[in-house]
């Protein structure tokens, strides 16, 4: 389950290696490191329809709302979520200001390298490495804090930085799609002041387009400057139902298209599904064991199984990514 307390590439870079689209003027294949299969020709036939002023299936700009899950959709969550990698290091880099946790658990296993054993009380356990790795700042200090961490940790597979496992594919869908009037959100499980620090220089998302789990703020003076801090509390958790209500509650408009790959995205899919016109689905199937993962229904991580099972009933599209994606990470073959 993506959630807060578990649960990126310059804007010019994102356009040079990932726009391609058939517009007027154009004339390169659109999404060129998908494979010219069923899912690539099912998101080129529902832009087309839905952009083409004599179409009975025209959807004016303004309402040409795509919303995005980030991870596992938007860039990879092996072998566990992103975010709580962040957490974990900033456990061990408050450690000597904190001598009680040697024998305070989770912490007493973490400080040991025992992830396992820490992650052993479940979300209790990770409730209290969010709670003090997430708070007690300001949200400037937590930007900076990020933005030094997105800067320098690598992922322990390979070697790259955890804004370079963005996936390529999904990178020329979020540029085809503005390219043709879309505006894209992401919606995701994941910290929302978390993501906003790096989604608009690795997706081209700016943070307002940027919704996710929140934990709550507070308004204070100190030496008479206004300052929000963040508070232990979690205020909003945008996973599963709560997708729906943050579209509702952020955007106002009903999506015409969503995309994600876990349970987690299950709601936001039916909801971008439900109502009049043309709507489309689409869930990231995880299945390259070579060049990424393969896992679904019994995965800890970005569990695929209900959604799974959904899609296939309701003719939600679904990407096989070993056979659909000519390339997954935008590294591969430099």
């Amino acid at each position: 389950m993506k959630t807060f307390w578990l649960s990126w590439v310059r804007v010019a870079a994102v356009a040079s290696m990932a726009v391609s689209w058939t517009a007027p003027g154009f004339a390169q294949e659109p999404l060129p490191s998908w494979n010219d299969t069923a899912p690539k020709r099912a998101i080129v036939a529902f832009v087309e329809r839905v952009t083409n002023q004599v179409s009975p299936d025209f959807v004016p700009p303004a309402e040409r709302i795509a919303t995005f899950d980030n991870d596992g959709t938007l860039w990879a969550e092996q072998p566990i979520y992103f975010q709580l990698v962040f957490a974990l290091d900033r456990v061990k880099a408050l450690a000597p200001e904190h001598p009680e946790w040697k024998d305070k658990e989770p912490f007493t296993s973490l400080l040991k390298g025992d992830l396992k054993g820490a992650l052993a009380g479940g979300e209790p356990a990770i409730f209290q490495i969010m709670t003090v790795t997430h708070s007690g700042m300001t949200t400037d200090q937590f930007e900076k804090i990020v933005s030094d961490w997105v800067a320098t940790a690598r992922h322990p597979k390979s070697g790259k930085l955890y804004t370079e496992m963005v996936y390529q594919p999904m990178l020329e869908l979020l540029a085809y799609l503005r390219a043709n009037g879309f505006k894209t959100f992401i919606v995701s499980g994941g910290g929302i002041d978390f993501m906003r620090v790096f989604a608009e220089r690795i997706y081209g998302i700016p943070p307002e387009q940027v919704i996710g789990s929140s934990g709550k703020l507070n308004f204070e003076l100190r030496d008479g400057k206004p300052r929000l801090m963040k508070l232990p509390e979690l205020d909003f958790n945008d996973d599963k139902v709560g997708k729906p209500v943050a579209i509702q509650t952020h955007i106002g408009r009903h999506p015409i298209a969503a995309f994600g790959n876990s349970d987690g995205d299950l709601q936001m899919l039916e909801w971008a599904r439900q109502g009049a016109g043309v709507r489309f689905a689409l869930i990231v199937h995880h299945t390259d064991a070579e060049r990424e993962w393969a896992y679904d229904r019994k995965s800890p991580v970005g569990q695929l199984d209900k959604a799974l099972d959904v899609a296939q009933v309701e003719g939600w599209t679904i990407v096989d990514m070993k056979n659909d994606w000519k390339r997954i990470f935008p590294f591969e073959g430099k």
